[in-house]
């Protein structure tokens, strides 16, 4: 048995500006040298994500309904 959970806006698109090499990064091209550019990556992504789960929140609590 799958069960799938609805998250409220889970179809919007986002907009994150990264580098190539941050893309490649994140893709699993591994930088021995410069750890930092996933880092950094991965920052952008969470800055995203939390701003994203900011505005959802802000809109009210969601129905456990609709997360099941």
């Amino acid at each position: 048995m799958t069960v799938q959970a609805r998250i409220p806006h889970g179809d919007e698109k986002v907009t994150i500006e990264l580098t190539v090499k941050e893309l490649m990064a994140l893709s699993g091209i591994r930088f021995h040298n410069n750890h930092h550019i996933e880092i950094s990556a991965r920052k952008k992504l969470n800055q995203v994500i939390e701003s994203t789960c900011r505005d959802i929140q802000a809109e009210g609590p969601i129905d456990y309904q609709l997360l099941v």
